[in-house]
């Protein structure tokens, strides 16, 4: 069962509920198959310092700028930082296949701060560029939701200047 929040009475619900974290899906309900987003994902390691986040994110800034794509980056709720692109016409297997190419190509730029390894065990601490997230049925935390943990932290939109300075 799945909840489609496509009215203010249905968010309500939600809330009276007490779904404080929502993850949607990125593709619109009648057409599952087709995103509309291609999800970049940040996801710290134990060691990936606030400020080894805030260098991948601009890279990724660079990156999207260099190509001439609009992203819209905001932090996770938790530690780390997400970038939706969003796209009309692709697949998931499309989109992922991008995201990891931009993904190798920014972390060839810091590799002592990334880790291609899937389980967090094995990444030595490092962040992981996950764009594994491209695919049906995978979901990344809404903007503006509310995380399930100590001090309600809540997942917010950024503008990119807010990330610092142009690398």
């Amino acid at each position: 069962c799945y909840i489609v929040a496509d009215r203010p009475a249905t968010l309500a619900w939600l809330g009276n509920f007490g779904a404080v974290e929502l993850h949607p899906w990125t593709s619109p309900t009648d057409a599952p198959d087709r995103p509309s987003y291609a999800l970049i994902d940040i996801d710290p390691g134990p060691d990936t310092s606030w400020d080894d986040t805030l260098t991948l994110a601009r890279l990724y800034r660079a990156a999207l700028e260099h190509l001439g794509i609009d992203g819209c980056p905001k932090v996770s709720g938790q530690r780390g930082i997400q970038v939706w692109v969003p796209v009309a016409g692709c697949t998931f297997a499309e989109t992922r296949a991008w995201v990891e190419k931009v993904s190798r190509t920014v972390g060839q730029v810091v590799p002592e701060l990334v880790s291609w390894e899937w389980h967090k065990a094995n990444r030595s601490g490092k962040a992981r560029l996950d764009y594994t997230q491209n695919a049906v049925n995978r979901t990344l935390v809404a903007p503006y939701s509310v995380r399930a943990a100590p001090g309600a932290p809540v997942s917010m939109p950024l503008a990119w200047d807010e990330l610092g300075p142009e690398i």
